[in-house]
């Protein structure tokens, strides 16, 4: 059970935006909804290819107070390091808290 002592750690919740390269296609940038307040805690990792090389991967996950709109498409950063969300989940469907399953990656 998560409790407000447990949101020790401060992140940005960003939001991928499309903005047109004036060339038929676009550019991707990560715009920022809200800093929160978060309960970070890794839950396991592994390592597997990526782009032709071996890269590690570390899973975690992040609780915050409920907010509405939190959707995978979004991610979480906390400075250089880059949180993708990969669920999330209503705990005990009450809105009250969030718990997003993450993956952490490098910017």
């Amino acid at each position: 059970m998560t409790g407000p002592g447990d949101l020790r750690h401060r992140v940005v919740l960003e939001e991928a935006q499309r903005v047109s390269d004036g060339a038929g296609g676009y550019t991707e940038t990560w715009v920022a909804l809200a800093t929160l307040w978060a309960a970070l805690s890794p839950s396991g990792g592994g390592e597997g290819v990526e782009a032709g090389r071996l890269a590690g991967r570390l899973s975690h996950i992040i609780t915050v107070r409920y907010r509405a709109g939190v959707t995978p498409a979004m991610r979480f950063r906390q400075g250089a390091r880059v949180f993708h969300i990969l669920a999330v989940i209503d705990e005990a469907a009450r809105h009250h808290w969030l718990r997003c399953l993450c993956e952490e990656r490098d910017l």
